[in-house]
This record gives structure tokens, sequence and C-alpha cells, in this order.
């Protein structure tokens, strides 16, 4: 008894720790692409609501498809912007996706204690900790973090729901509505969790009659009517922060989860050293993007797993980890089956992530449970550190680029570099951006600065108007006038990155995340290049050949003259 509220309390403490930690951790975040997107969109829909329907911006989205998403964790998140008018948008925004991130991580630990004990719930919290990519995506992550949140959570209080029997705890079926509720509401997706509800009750009854040869009428068909119940009070409160869904709470949620298996937009990728379209890549991208990006102590664990789970529990447990188990599998097997457009590693998949983690925790757990030699326990202990010890060195050295992290099986990130996407979220121009502040603030430039980057920057330089700000695309940079840019190793070719012709040699500033250039501050030397861009759009071409033969004398690498 005493050694369990031993573990208690080191859980409790780990818990609370670990959440100071990372609401401390999120001051260093740098802003995500998709944050901008999904914070204009936010915008957006405040103002639909604000306006009583009449400001229909959030229902046309042409270009990001975002009336598509429900996205309610950062309408939610902008309305306490608005309310309580904080002025440091996206510093709150990262607060905010820190706290999802830690309710995820409790959320699965406490799952972890109630299949097995306290020690499997602070594995969970130990497991997460040196887990890099999830970790840096809880930093400003306000759509896939809040969805892993909600999709833990619903199976959490599903298999509670479904082995309560004729006991139903009202507080569980409350907060199985909620996290159903919840997940539909950020993307349509969620859907998925009422058929898993409704899968798992006849699995779980069928089994149950296998087992007994008897059954429970009352207590079926009273589970049975909750479950309706459920799946009719979660689907409207799933609509309420959605525009579109109120316009259509049946077709257009469902045409949302439509678009949303076969998203519109495709992307160029890097995959094993080649660049490919989202929509053809190979079968096994998302698997290997997950066997090259997970930190060997979890791979472990899973391995750990799958040897020692029949090692012990009884067999309701051992059928709920199957259930856990099988919410990992499906997903993955239907957007291999599907052939999805899937792209950015596997950042679309952060949400099957804390259940893999609450089976690697289980496969420690039962592994340290079935030896019985105290030197062998301790081995395993000493087996954990040692894993941990290279995503951890990564996160101290790159507190800003967890997310970055590739495990050992690659080479780590300079394994990675050319080969695989790295900064494909563009967090570095935030780095990158505070850097060319202070040295225009040193270099005491008084005239009107142009700055373009190869996602919008705008937020970074709100304080220095100044500073005009614009986007381009890296290889168009000789048709657009500009005195520096910001450019991200994203969309640049492999071979470029393989035989270090990015970053250009006039680059001023490269920020590196563990020693491989992630994004490059560029001081234009000659605007020749775009004059003669000018010239040649007004068919003056001997004056444009002029211009591109004097600027080809100061950078002879850019492709576009030569186009």
């Amino acid at each position: 008894m005493m050694n369990v509220i031993r573990l208690k309390y080191i859980f409790n403490f780990s818990s609370a720790f670990l959440l100071v930690l990372m609401l401390l951790l999120s001051k260093n975040a740098g802003i995500s692409c998709d944050e901008v997107l999904h914070y204009n969109q936010s915008v957006s829909v405040y103002n639909y609501f604000a306006s009583h329907g009449q400001d229909q911006s959030a229902l046309n989205t042409p270009v990001t498809n975002l009336k598509y998403y429900g996205q309610s964790y950062d309408d939610i998140v902008t309305i306490l912007i608005k309310w309580f008018k904080i002025e440091n948008v996206y510093g709150f925004r990262h607060l905010m996706s820190s706290l999802a991130g830690w309710l995820t991580i409790f959320i699965t630990a406490l799952f972890a204690v109630w299949l097995a004990d306290y020690k499997a719930g602070i594995l969970v919290l130990i497991l997460f900790a040196v887990s890099p990519t999830f970790m840096g995506h809880t930093q400003n992550n306000l759509k896939d973090i809040p969805f892993a949140l909600a999709y833990i959570s619903s199976i959490f209080f599903t298999l509670k729901f479904l082995i309560s029997g004729r006991k139903n705890s009202y507080i569980d079926i409350i907060l199985l509505t909620a996290s159903i509720a919840f997940l539909i509401s950020i993307r349509a997706g969620g859907l998925l969790l009422l058929c898993y509800l409704f899968f798992f009750f006849f699995i779980f009854y069928l089994y149950k009659y296998l087992r007994e040869n008897k059954i429970d009428s009352i207590e079926i068909r009273t589970k049975f009517l909750w479950i309706c119940c459920i799946t009719v009070i979660s689907w409207f409160l799933s609509i309420l922060l959605w525009p579109y869904a109120l316009h259509g709470p049946v077709k257009n949620v469902v045409e949302s989860y439509s678009v949303m298996a076969h998203f519109p937009s495709t992307f160029r990728q890097i995959f094993e050293g080649k660049v490919e379209w989202s929509d053809y890549m190979p079968w096994y991208y998302m698997p290997k993007s997950m066997l090259i990006t997970f930190p060997i102590i979890i791979l472990t664990g899973l391995v750990l797993l799958s040897i020692f789970s029949g090692k012990g529990g009884n067999a309701q447990k051992k059928l709920l980890i199957g259930f856990v188990i099988f919410t990992i599998v499906f997903p993955l097997v239907f957007v291999v089956y599907e052939k999805s457009n899937i792209y950015s590693s596997w950042r679309q998949f952060l949400f099957i992530y804390p259940g893999i983690v609450l089976l690697a925790s289980i496969g420690y757990f039962h592994f340290y449970e079935f030896i019985k030699a105290r030197y062998l326990k301790w081995g395993m202990i000493l087996l954990m550190v040692v894993f941990s010890i290279h995503p951890l060195k990564f996160m101290f050295n790159n507190p800003q680029f967890y997310y970055l992290y590739y495990n050992q099986l690659i080479g780590g990130l300079k394994g990675a570099y050319s080969n695989y996407e790295t900064d494909y979220y563009y967090v570095s121009q935030t780095v990158a951006s505070k850097w060319l502040i202070d040295y225009l603030k040193n270099k005491d430039v008084r005239r009107k600065i142009k700055v373009m980057a190869t996602y919008p920057v705008d937020w970074q330089f709100r304080d220095h108007p100044e500073i005009e700000t614009s986007y381009f695309r890296y290889e168009e940079r000789s048709q657009y006038d500009w005195d520096y840019a910001i450019v991200t190793n994203r969309y640049i070719p492999p071979f470029q990155l393989r035989n270090k012709i990015w970053p250009p040699e006039n680059n001023i500033h490269i920020v590196y995340a563990d020693k491989i250039p992630v994004c490059a501050v560029l001081e234009r030397k000659s605007k020749d290049d775009y004059a003669g861009y000018l010239a040649l759009t007004e068919g003056k071409n001997k004056e444009a050949i002029g211009y591109f033969e004097k600027a080809l004398k100061i950078d002879d690498r850019d492709e576009m003259i030569f186009y």
C-alpha cells in the first residue's frame, strides 16, 4: 500500500513538473505556417459570429479549404484573445498549445494507470518527455495536438464506458460525449470515433458472450441507447463553433470528412532523396516516416509489448489493449488502402502517437514485471536511460526545433538532410526574423527596407513599420524587388542541399539545427536581375540581356535568369 502511495506522489509531482516545463518552453516556440493560416481563419470565424452571420469570409476559402475544418480549439483560443484583448497573440497561442499537449500526455498517463498501475503512468510521462517530434508540435500546433488529445481521451472513456456494465458512470459518459464532440469539432475525421464506439460495443459483447456463454439483454439495450444518445449529442455539440457545418449539420460535415480523406491541395515533398508530389508518395511513406523519427526507446517498448503482452494481465485487459492497437493500425491501413494525399512526415497522424506511447509503456511495464532478478530490473532502467540520450541531447541542443528530430536508424538530422523533409513548418523563420531585426537595428538603416520570405512574416515584423514584408518563392527571387530575404530549406531541391548550393553565397546569417542549415537570411547585392525581369516583361529583350549579364557576374546560380 505504501508503495502505491509513493508511486502516486511521484506520478502527480512528475505531471506537475512536466506542465510547468512545457509552459516555460512554449516561449521558445516559432510561428508555423499552418498556425498563420488557422489563426486567420479563426478570426474569420469570430467575425462570423460577432456579425451574426453577416461576415461570410469563414465560408469563402477556395485556396485554403479551411471551411472544411472545425478547428474549434483555434476558435476558442481566438475568442479568449479577443475577449481579454491579448496583444501577444502567438505567445498566447503557444501557451494554449502546450497546455493541450500536456493534457494529452496526462490523459494518456491516466489511461496507463487504469490499464496497469502508476508505474505504467510514470513510464508514459517519461516516454513523452523524450519524444522530440511530439513535444515540438505541442509548442505551436493548435490543430493536430488538440485532435490527439480528443482522440486518446475518446478511446479512454469509450473503454471505461464499455466495461462498466450496468453501473454506468455519468461522469465518464459526459467526458466521452465531450471528447467525441471536441474531436469532430476539430476535424471531421473525428466521425471515426462514432464508428469505433458502435464497433467496439459489438465486439466487446460478442467476446463477453463467447467467454461467459450468457448475455445480459438489459445491459446491452441500455448501453446501446446510451451510445445513440452520445452520437446525437456529440454531433450537435461539435458544430456549434463551425460555420460551414451550421449551414448543413449532416451534409456539410460528411462532405468535410470526404474532403479531408482526399485533401485537394498537393505539395512537393523530399522523400528518400527524391522530390515527389504528396498524392504520389509510396504506400510506405507514413510507416517509414514514423520508423525513422520515433525515438528508439519507443520502438523498443513496442517490441517488448509484442513479446511480453501475453505474460501478464487478464483476458479483458488484453482485449482492451487490442482495441487500442486497432485505433492505431486502422487509420494507417486506411490511408495506405485509400492512397490518401499525405505530407509533412507523420504530422497529420500525431493523433495516434499517444496510443503508441501508451502501448510502449505497457510493453516496458510487462517486461519489468516479468523479470524477477533485481539486477535485471536495474538493467532495464539503465537501457531506457541509454536510449533516452539521443533524443534528449537533440532537444537540449535544439530547443526551438524539437520537431525536426530523426533517430539513429537514419543517422539523425544530418543523415536526413537532403533525403527527407526537415523544416516543413517554417518554424526557423521566426528565429531568422529576430536576427534580421537586430541586424538592421545595429546597422542603423533609416530608409524603407523590403524583406521577403518563403512564408509570410508579417507578425514577426509587426512592431517595425519601416520594414515592409511580403511572400515570394525562392526560385522566383529575381522577379521581385527586395533588399533582404528569409529563406527556409523547404522546397529547396535535394541536389542543391546535397551539393551545398543552398544556402547561397549572399547569405549574411544561417540558422542551424544540429549543424545543418534550416534557414538563411540573404542580402541582395544587386537589383540588376529584377531590372532585367522588368525589361523582359516590357519586351525590351536587348536591355534585359544587359541587366542579366551584369547580374550573373554577381550571382551565377540564379536559375530563373537562365530560364
